[in-house]
């Protein structure tokens, strides 16, 4: 050793001695420390942190990636996990530099650029652990990585960003100051600023909750903004359930509104210093909820079920009534909280009652315990688990009294008859209950009555019928159901019954029947469990004492409150001796009797006698085997080469008896021994017996990989946790103030995760296993297949690399099957295909892959349809799962350094062997990588069919590698692929070209030049940035990257001199100091200079023939879709990548075939051709980015003339090619640099030669894809926008809505920034305003004549008139499409231009497309999002056109406001009384239709709460409805119109109160109605209004009826029912 290495090795050990100090460390997993083994987990946490860092180091130092770096990173996922930050910050910051310096290595693969940043990510995410100046992250290596790998997603808006609100507030409030800004207290959220918030929202929220699609998200909105302000949440919820309770009509509100409260439930119970009173309402509303326990609604009782257990979980059943006389410390509130806990036991009475009415109805043998409906299929075992769960909660959170009371309730229920076993789950929530609350008092109860009669039973049955015949005895199931549930009980409760518990084991052990059988093994699995697992023994919201008196404890107080770590006083079951003493003599007695007689009658016995024996062994292996060691035996060495182990030294235990063996033998070995030989009797001779085949193929795989957890178990746990912790959990508190029970079932999921972690390396006894049910994975019998691949899985899931194991043995069976071994190929390909968690292909190395892959591609039997799907199965999920493993591993110098420091240098002489081996491993990998490409390609070449073709060039083309060469041959073969008759390898043959010619790319030339250099040279001077500040949009010094000016250079130097920026982000916002850039200058393949690989591109596109062969079955591979040709990307990027790597070397050939392709003369294919062609020109105008001028100038030249023959023959069906052709030949490119095809664009907009209609059309939808270059081409955009305006009269249809659409593309760079300005785009304001005023003279001309004269019986239409309508549709055409493409379509002339689309209303009835655009245009304003200053002038507009505009006006602007306040309530909120006064205006317009709108509005109003319902309108209404309408003119009774209106005015006013209430009656309605009934005779335009409003009320309200009539008299209930029934309304 080395002096130095020394030095470092003696350095690296004092670390150890560090971190044996807790408080040095970062921050462990808090809930470790209450755990019952955490002296266990301190020591081994040091040493397998130890362990982690020295692999991890040792695996860079010695150059492996795959598996070292890979398998240890994992397993420090793994312990932070587990542990928690259980390092130092020294270790921590090491780490992360680590990491770090991983990710610089050049030629990292995708899969180590992902465990990287996974870790990263974790290490980085407690940031208050490590502060600025402790770390230091050079960004560009995340930034070089995240423009590789980056994919956007967009963020949700509206309900789904309030998680984000509530996090800010915390984050205001809590953050720490070391990383995240922290906003002055002037800029924070106020209270107040939380409140307006809350009561802008949630009315919102409210009807948002009934929706069916977006339920859900309201909800969970509802439960943020309860806890900002529960005081403003919680009460109307409340409301609105008691309102809704037993609504027959719309049963979906009541499971919504239930819904909503679950989640609720925290912020209902428990007491704040700003909200208390909903502890008043728990016990009304449990009380309320109880008629939802209704089996006819499964959906119903669902919900009920879960709100019940979600409040019984947060509060304790106690009678704190006596608190009231005992206590002088009581608000009011919690007085009334505390007399109404008087209600308990009613609840509790009458809950139970009704779940025993439930069971019984279930028992039933006319009922089914699935109930499927047409919305929602729920499985009563979901119902049975909240079942347990609730009576779990009142039996472990109740005083004394009450568990009796409900003890002997329960007790009675189970003695008093059996029913049936299909409610065996609900018996089992009655026992599970008793249990949890008191299991001693609950075993001395019924546990001796239940053996007792078990006994009884056994002792007078016919032995022949129950061990023999397996007849059913429902009494006997009844019990054995009791005393299977009973011996859950906790370990030490039931010792003193032991004797009782074994004999009836003893006596019914041997019973046949299957379902009783099954019954009695679960017992023996679960009485395992209870003996000898730690557990937590209670889950109690709180550890007082809940009994009286409460002098020093109320209860009330406690619920639904967090408890601090510190308080919790966990308690554990911990077996004691005698519990292990008697699970050992229970397993002696029953586990070795069953083997010897499975061992000596296995021939004998009957196939259910053999099940029944299988399943009890099965049962006593699953509760005992986390005490029984592994198997001793000799380690697998050869699954994977490693220069580091792959299995951690340290395995968990989390119990010392583990060790000490209480048997002769290890049972695991005894059971692999004993089973094997079952199966292979089994498979001799009772190949039906495909239960007893299915119970030993699980008892093999748990011999191997069981040690007391399962991890779909964990994951089913984990699920329902996630679940309760959603509902409970309140970002509002502090992380360590939980609620109790959450914390304790984290902890024992915590307990199952430690022994999950346990993972130790394959050993032979392992490899046995794994082959015995491989074999049995291929057999003959497809239900024995299933069985074995399914444990298969599982065991090869859990040994790291196990998979090596068993691809030799595949690949041998794929390559020597006959015809008759149809069964074990079918077998080996669903192994292959794996299953959701399991996928052998691409887990095995690569030497492994070499074998496999091309025997998958060549399986003999491919020819039968069962296995060519497979195959294709597997081939699909090889395309979906293949990330490119690493196959030259090399390490870098800083990450060499960084592993150094993590650990220490290794030995010189370590180095040395393991750099050796590194150097074979890789020559290995690179040999197997060639070998598998050679035999992949030799396949395709072979004569196999197509479909083995096909699956051989996927693998391939998804094994390119960018650091290997790839083979001249592979290359050969995808060329001659492009012109197969096979579609689908023509279509592998195209991508794999684009593939090629981008890993064969000359690469780009780089510079890096200061900022200021670079605006010099551009003729700027200075950069308008003040203090760092961001200035977006147009400014003086980013008028350079843009057209507007741009000379273009004449000679190469000057063109390879410009500095060109693609990315149209360069410049808009801010400019780095340095910028770096490609110049415009690449080398290109020519004939001279040209390496093998490309030469094959080169020979083959250089031959006319083969170009012309190739664009012919181009034309066929797609199908159009809606009679649309589709453009190909991967065509196009094929070309792009042939021209830039070749330059002009085939752009003869290539435009012979595009006139020969815009010249197809076959109908059939001529948009296939336009579609090839525009791939095509777009590939070589892309292609040429980098090409000198003299081949751009040789290009355009060939290619202009070209393109406006395309052009000039443009139709509806192929114009979209051709606009996809110049996107993406465009797009992401400096517009600079495209000055030649934007010239081309420009030279269409005046064409003079197109003089055909759908040619025009075509054209602009051309011109209109230069909207790829954004805001750098701002010229072009005014050019276009003057011509267009030009336009918008035009006659024909087709190029007006063109014109419309190009127009608004023309203004969406039109935007308002903060502190910047967009000074070159064109203007909204300025176009709108333009044609507004053309709009007016537009109207004034169409007011001023007539659209047609008729003169001598000939119709003319004014030519003038006709231009003013065409006018006028454009514009609102262009109303609508500024809100489809603008980013901000809001200015101030949409606002001018408003009260002019609603004067057109009448103008356009005769055109329903155009009536319909204009109503979407005005809806674009209304449901776009307005802020103050324009809903300000928004609402000046709409008095403006009441004021002066024509009845249909006045209608759609009445009509309109409601649109305008339901999309923005929030800003809305303080022109409540201006829209109160112009609704109640309207209600009053002389114009009846106007009215009815008004009316329709109001009651909108009203109902989302934007206008409360006052008594002064309720006084207005009433008296304009009173409105005498007679009058005397001349002593003559003569009706008003006047006073008519006012009445009617009055009226609807009613009906709009009455209408905005449809599921409740307020206290006001009745009134209202019965004012409404006084108009019996009034015109017949009243009557109408009021029939119309009767019967809508009569409709809503109907099913309730028997609710709502509680809230009128006796009087009115019979006026309105003369009312409602009158022949005058309803004739």
């Amino acid at each position: 050793m080395r002096a130095d290495d020394h030095k470092i090795n003696s350095t690296c050990d004092t670390n150890t001695d560090e971190m044996m100090q807790e408080n040095n460390l970062q921050k462990p997993n808090i809930y470790n420390k209450y755990l019952p083994f955490y002296d266990s987990i301190k020591r081994q946490g040091v040493s397998k942190f130890d362990e982690i860092r020295e692999n991890l180091s040792r695996s860079i130092q010695l150059n492996e990636l795959q598996p070292g770096f890979s398998f240890w990173s994992n397993a420090l996922q793994e312990f932070i996990t587990l542990y928690g930050f259980y390092f130092t910050k020294t270790n921590h910051l090491k780490l992360v530099n680590f990491y770090l310096s991983v990710l610089s290595i050049t030629d990292l693969q995708y899969t180590s650029v992902h465990i990287c940043c996974e870790l990263l990510s974790e290490l980085l995410r407690k940031t208050r652990l490590i502060t600025r100046d402790d770390l230091v992250i050079d960004w560009h290596t995340l930034y070089r990585w995240a423009k590789l790998i980056h994919s956007n997603h967009d963020k949700a808006h509206a309900l789904v960003t309030l998680p984000e609100f509530v996090l800010h507030i915390v984050d205001e409030r809590k953050a720490h100051p070391l990383w995240w800004f922290q906003p002055r207290g002037s800029y924070r959220l106020t209270e107040q600023n939380i409140t307006d918030f809350v009561n802008c929202i949630k009315d919102y929220v409210f009807i948002s909750i009934f929706n069916k699609e977006h339920g859900q998200k309201a909800i969970e909105a509802c439960k943020y903004l309860s806890m900002l302000r529960p005081e403003l949440i919680v009460p109307p919820v409340i409301e609105k359930l008691f309102s809704s309770i037993e609504n027959i009509t719309e049963p979906h509100r009541f499971t919504a509104i239930v819904d909503c409260l679950t989640y609720l439930a925290r912020q209902l119970v428990r007491q704040t210093s700003s909200y208390s009173e909903g502890q008043a309402y728990v016990l009304p509303l449990l009380m309320s909820v109880l008629p939802g326990i209704d089996l006819n609604d499964p959906k119903k009782i669902y919900t009920t079920l879960k709100f019940l257990n979600t409040v019984l979980s947060l509060i304790t059943c106690v009678d704190c009534s006596s608190a009231v006389q005992i206590r002088d410390d009581l608000t009011e509130i919690e007085k009334q909280v505390c007399l109404s806990t008087k209600l308990f036991e009613n609840f509790i009475s009458t809950f139970l009652d009704r779940v025993f009415q439930m069971i019984e109805h279930l028992s039933s043998d006319m009922f089914d315990t699935t109930v499927i409906t047409d919305e929602v299929n729920i499985d009563y075992r979901d119902i049975e688990l909240l079942l347990e769960s609730i009576l779990r909660n009142i039996t472990g959170q109740c005083s004394s009294k009450i568990y009796w009371f409900v003890q002997e309730k329960l007790t009675n229920f189970l003695s008093g008859a059996y029913f049936s076993p299909k409610v065996k789950g609900f018996v089992s929530a009655v026992v599970r209950a008793l249990l949890h609350g008191n299991p001693v008092e609950a075993l001395k109860c019924v546990l001796p009555k239940t053996c007792e009669s078990i006994e009884k039973i056994m002792n007078h049955a016919d032995t022949t019928e129950l061990f023999i015949n397996g007849k059913e005895d429902l009494e006997l199931i009844w019990y054995l159901t009791l005393f299977s549930e009973l011996v859950r009980a906790r370990g030490d409760t039931l010792l003193i019954y032991k004797p009782m518990i074994m004999s009836i084991f003893n006596r019914s052990i041997h019973i046949v029947h299957k379902y009783s059988y099954e019954i009695l093994a679960n017992a023996a699995r679960d009485l395992l469990e209870s003996l000898s697992y730690v557990y937590p023994i209670e889950y109690r919201l709180t550890i007082e004492n809940l009994d009286e008196p409460f002098i020093d404890f109320l209860p009330i107080r406690v619920w639904g409150q967090p408890v601090d770590f510190d308080r919790f006083q966990m308690q554990y079951h911990i077996p004691n001796v005698d519990e292990i003493d008697f699970a050992c003599e229970f397993v002696k007695a029953f586990l070795y009797s069953e083997l010897t007689l499975l061992n000596e009658k296995i021939l004998k016995l009957s196939n259910q006698e053999r099940s029944r024996s299988l399943s009890f062994v099965y049962n006593i292996a699953l509760g005992y085997f986390h005490m029984i060691p592994r198997i001793e035996s000799e380690q697998l060495a050869d699954l994977v080469l490693s220069v580091v182990p792959y299995n951690s030294k340290y395995q968990f235990q989390t119990s010392t008896y583990m060790r000490e063996s209480k048997f002769n033998e290890n049972l695991r070995m005894r059971l692999v021994n004993d089973i094997g030989k079952l199966l292979d009797l089994l498979v001799k001779n009772h190949l039906d017996d495909v239960a007893s085949m299915k119970k030993a193929l699980e008892i093999l795989s748990l011999s191997s990989i069981y040690y007391g957890v399962s991890k779909k178990d964990n994951a089913v746990r984990y699920r329902y946790f996630n679940s309760n912790k959603k509902i409970f959990k309140n970002q509002m508190c502090d992380e360590r103030r939980a609620l109790r029970f959450l914390t304790i079932e984290t902890m024992a999921l915590q307990i199952e995760d430690f022994i999950l972690s346990n993972c130790e390396p394959m050993t032979h006894i392992d490899e046995q296993v794994v082959f015995r049910l491989f074999e049995l994975s291929l057999h003959q019998y497809i239900e024995i297949r299933r069985i074995a691949q399914s444990e298969l899985f599982s065991v090869l899931n859990h040994y790291a690399f196990s998979s090596n194991m068993i691809a030799d043995r595949i690949v041998e069976v794929l390559k020597t099957a006959n015809e008759t071994d149809h069964d074990q190929v079918k077998g080996c390909l669903y192994i292959l295909l794996g299953n959701d968690s399991f996928f052998l292909p691409t887990k095995i190395s690569w030497s492994k892959m070499e074998k496999l892959w091309p025997s998958i591609a060549s399986v003999n039997h491919s020819e039968k349809r069962s296995i060519t799907n497979l195959i294709q199965r597997i081939s699909h999920k090889i395309e979906k799962l293949f990330v490119t493993k690493e196959i030259n591993q090399n390490a870098n110098e800083e990450s060499t350094r960084a592993a150094i420091t993590l650990w220490c240098a290794i030995e010189s002489k370590e180095l040395e062997t393991g750099n050796k081996l590194h150097e074979q491993q890789n020559l290995a990998n690179t040999q197997s990588y060639n070998n598998l490409m050679e035999q992949l390609n030799s396949l395709i070449t072979s004569n196999t069919t197509w479909k083995q073709q096909q699956v051989a060039m996927s693998m391939m083309f998804h094994l390119f590698q960018k650091y290997i060469p790839m083979s001249c041959s592979c290359i050969r073969t995808c060329v001659d692929l492009l012109v197969h008759d096979n579609v689908e390898l023509r279509e592998y043959a195209i991508k794999s070209i684009a593939a090629i010619c981008r890993l064969q790319k000359p690469p780009r030339i780089y510079v890096e030049k200061p900022l200021g250099e670079i605006l010099q040279h551009n003729g700027q001077s200075s950069v308008t940035i003040i203090n760092d500040a961001y200035h977006p949009g147009d400014r003086m010094d980013n008028a350079w990257l843009t057209i507007d000016g741009y000379i273009p250079p004449t000679t190469q130097s000057e063109w390879e001199q410009t500095c060109f920026l693609d990315k149209s982000f360069h410049g808009y916002y801010t400019w780095p100091k340095m910028i770096k850039y490609s110049i415009n200058k690449r080398e290109r393949y020519s004939q001279n200079n040209m390496p093998e690989q490309a030469a094959i591109l080169y020979n083959r596109f250089i031959d006319k023939n083969f170009v012309k062969r190739m664009t012919q079955f181009m034309i066929l591979d797609h199908d159009n879709v809606d009679g649309q040709t589709e453009f190909d990307t991967i065509r196009f990027a094929a070309f792009k990548g042939l021209f830039r790597n070749f330059g002009l070397a085939f752009i003869d050939n290539f435009m012979e075939q595009l006139y020969m392709l815009i010249h197809e003369k076959t109908k059939e294919k001529q948009n296939g051709s336009h579609r090839v062609a525009a791939e095509i020109v777009a590939g070589i105008i892309r292609g040429s980015k980098y090409w000198t001028i003299e081949m751009l100038d040789e290009l355009w030249k060939n290619l202009t003339v070209f393109l406006n023959e395309v052009c000039s023959n443009l139709n509806s069906n192929t114009c979209s090619c051709w606009g996809s052709c110049f996107k993406y030949a465009m797009e992401n490119v400096d517009p600079r640099r495209m000055y030649r095809p934007i010239q081309f664009l420009q030279s269409l907009i005046n064409n003079p030669a197109v003089i055909n209609i759908s040619s025009v059309t075509s054209l602009w939808y051309i011109i209109q894809q230069l909207d790829v270059f954004k805001w750098r081409v701002p010229s072009i955009w005014c050019y276009i926008n003057d011509h267009v305006k030009k336009l918008l009269h035009h006659s024909f249809t087709a190029i007006r809505d063109r014109m419309a659409i190009v127009l608004s593309i023309s203004l969406i760079f039109d935007l308002t920034l903060f502190h910047g300005e967009s000074i070159r785009q064109p203007n909204i304001d300025q176009t709108i305003d333009e044609i507004h005023e053309q709009l007016h003279r537009a109207i004034k001309s169409y007011e001023e004549k007539p659209l047609t004269n008729v003169s001598d019986q000939i119709v003319e239409i004014d030519p003038e008139v006709r231009e003013a309508l065409n006018f006028i549709d454009t514009v609102i055409l262009i109303h609508t499409k500024i809100f489809f493409f603008c980013s901000q379509p809001i200015k101030n002339s949409i606002i001018r231009i408003f009260p002019t689309l609603c004067n057109i209303e009448s103008i356009v009835a005769h055109d329903d497309v155009v009536k319909t655009n204009l109503a979407i245009s005005r809806l674009n304003v209304g449901m776009a999002y307005l802020n103050v200053n324009f809903v300000e002038a928004l609402i000046k507009q709409l008095e403006h056109v009441y004021e002066r505009s024509t009845w249909h006006a006045r209608q759609v602007a009445i009509d309109f406001v409601q649109t305008m306040i339901f999309s923005n309530l929030f800003n809305a909120r303080s022109y409540a009384n201006r829209i109160h006064d112009f609704v109640l205006k309207s209600l009053s317009d002389e114009q009846y239709e106007v009215r009815i709108i008004a009316s329709t509005t109001l009651s909108g109003l009203y109902q989302c709460g934007y206008i409360q319902v006052t008594d002064e309108d309720l006084k207005y209404f009433r008296i304009m409805s009173k409105t005498n309408y007679f009058t005397k003119i001349n002593t003559k009774k003569v009706i008003s119109t006047n006073d008519i209106i006012k009445r009617h005015a009055g009226v609807l006013g009613l009906c709009a109160i009455v209408l905005s209430n449809p599921y409740d009656i307020p206290m006001y309605v009745p009134d209202v109605l019965m004012l409404l009934c006084e108009h019996p005779h009034d015109p017949h335009l009243i009557q109408k209004s009021i029939k119309q409003c009767l019967s809508d009320f009569r409709h809503t309200h109907h099913d309730s009826w028997h609710e709502h009539r509680e809230k009128f008299t006796d009087d009115q209930l019979v006026i309105l029912t003369d009312v409602l029934i009158s022949h005058t309304y309803y004739a």
